[in-house]
């Protein structure tokens, strides 16, 4: 019998205005968790907290082999090492690398902005529809500890 396939995780963080206000959302299996304040900061800093975020919600969901899609290149070039650590977000990329202990494997991919289900509920959410899954929080997971 085949291993189980990985845990995909979406994961898309933003703020307006920028800097201002950052937000974050996770999706998997079908549904969404949104944190609509994570306090003050711009778009790169919202984007490595949304990664933060997923990997925090894989650990509670006991997943050790994920794969984290997002869309923001500023993110995954520092994870592969094709840009240095940002200054102002260095602490995010040594909480990433600190956290990789808890998984078997992880994988960060790249996807575009139109295929990124987090950035889709990010979007419902400001413009003031119903994101397309209900969010969740049915199983008592906390959200995103690290924010609290």
């Amino acid at each position: 019998m085949p291993p189980p396939a990985p845990r995909k995780l979406w994961f898309d963080g933003g703020c307006r205005p920028n800097p201002g206000r950052m937000e974050i959302a996770v999706v998997t299996g079908g549904r969404t968790w949104i944190v609509p304040d994570c306090g003050v900061g711009d778009s790169n800093r919202a984007e490595w907290l949304a990664l933060l975020g997923a990997m925090d919600l894989a650990r509670q969901l006991g997943e050790t082999d994920v794969v984290f899609c997002g869309d923001s290149a500023f993110v995954i070039d520092q994870i592969a090492g094709r840009t240095a650590a940002h200054p102002a977000t260095a602490d995010c990329l040594a909480a990433y690398r600190n956290d990789l202990v808890s998984f078997s494997r992880v994988r960060v991919r790249h996807v575009g902005r139109a295929q990124n289900l987090a950035g889709i509920a990010l979007e419902y959410r400001r413009a003031g529809l119903a994101p397309p899954q209900p969010l969740a929080d049915q199983q008592g997971l906390r959200l995103f500890p690290r924010m609290a």
